[in-house]
């Protein structure tokens, strides 16, 4: 039913084992090598895999390890690097802001009649797939943009596109940030969440937008952003 799981294994060793798996992909990570080599011959004992050691990229996610300094990175250069060219930005100017003050969206204004050939030949819906896996996987800042761009697939006009092409440059100029993690002995392992929400910022509909980010061990493992299901009065 699903593409993607996540399993959980104790071990004696009062290891965790865990297993992702994402269609024919999988990622084996443990304190333990022991016990993820003996998960591997268990696991070839009944199916027929190809073990390419070390992970380095899966599902367009680079994975980059400073064992000197305890830190690995993933980012989605390549990946990006392909959306762009996909929809003809690669040379684009990079900008700062992941989205401008002069975009007002809205589901108010029907696209002008000399804009319906131009609009008919848009790939946004493309676009907007593309944008938000980047988001999901790697680019928390791009919660807020991806999910003001994503309202407007079935009513789009003109400047939807040229707002999602300005998050397009955004991420040109922001090809290389990806999430860093780094060991910290001393920390607490607590889960700390921090969350915000606008005040009737939806035009059409007059609902807020809520956002939050938790962390663990002061690293981000989970993010969101889209509107309340009812209207807020204060």
């Amino acid at each position: 039913k699903y593409d993607s799981c996540v399993y959980l294994k104790d071990t004696d060793t009062e290891s965790i084992i865990y297993i992702l798996l994402y269609v024919d992909d999988m990622l084996i990570a443990c304190k333990s090598k022991m016990e993820i080599v003996k998960v591997k011959e268990m696991l070839k004992g009944e199916f027929e895999m190809k073990d390419i050691g070390l992970t380095s990229k899966i599902l367009g996610m680079k994975i980059l390890r400073g064992r000197t300094k305890d830190i690995l990175t993933v980012t989605q250069k390549s990946y990006i690097a392909k959306v762009l060219k996909k929809f003809s930005m690669e040379k684009s100017k990079p900008v700062t802001t992941h989205m401008a003050q002069h975009f007002k969206l809205s589901h108010q204004n029907s696209p002008k009649s000399e804009e319906a050939d131009y609009i008919k030949n848009v790939p946004y819906a493309n676009a907007v797939g593309s944008l938000m896996y980047v988001m999901i996987c790697t680019k928390p800042d791009l919660a807020y943009s991806a999910s003001l761009v994503s309202g407007y697939m079935g009513k789009l006009e003109k400047l939807h596109w040229e707002a999602l092409k300005w998050i397009l440059r955004y991420l040109k100029g922001t090809i290389e940030a990806g999430l860093l993690y780094k060991k910290h002995e001393e920390s607490a392992g607590n889960v700390t969440g921090f969350v915000d929400s606008d005040y009737a910022g939806c035009i059409d509909t007059r609902r807020s937008l809520t956002r939050y980010v938790f962390q663990f061990y002061g690293k981000t493992i989970s993010w969101k952003c889209n509107l309340q299901k009812v209207v807020s009065l204060s």
